[in-house]
């Protein structure tokens, strides 16, 4: 379960970063898709250093 929170972390944050470099209009729902990524990278961090 959490390789697969860690997948979906990562495509998010490549998916915001293609619309944000790539000039795309995604509307404010991307930065918070963004926000969810970061949080799942982070506790996964917390939990792997624990």
């Amino acid at each position: 379960m959490g390789n697969l929170l860690y997948l979906i972390a990562v495509v998010l944050i490549i998916i915001w970063a293609i619309s944000f470099f790539g000039g795309f209009y995604t509307g404010g729902i991307i930065h918070v898709l963004i926000v969810i990524a970061i949080i799942a990278i982070l506790l996964r961090v917390i939990r792997g250093a624990a």
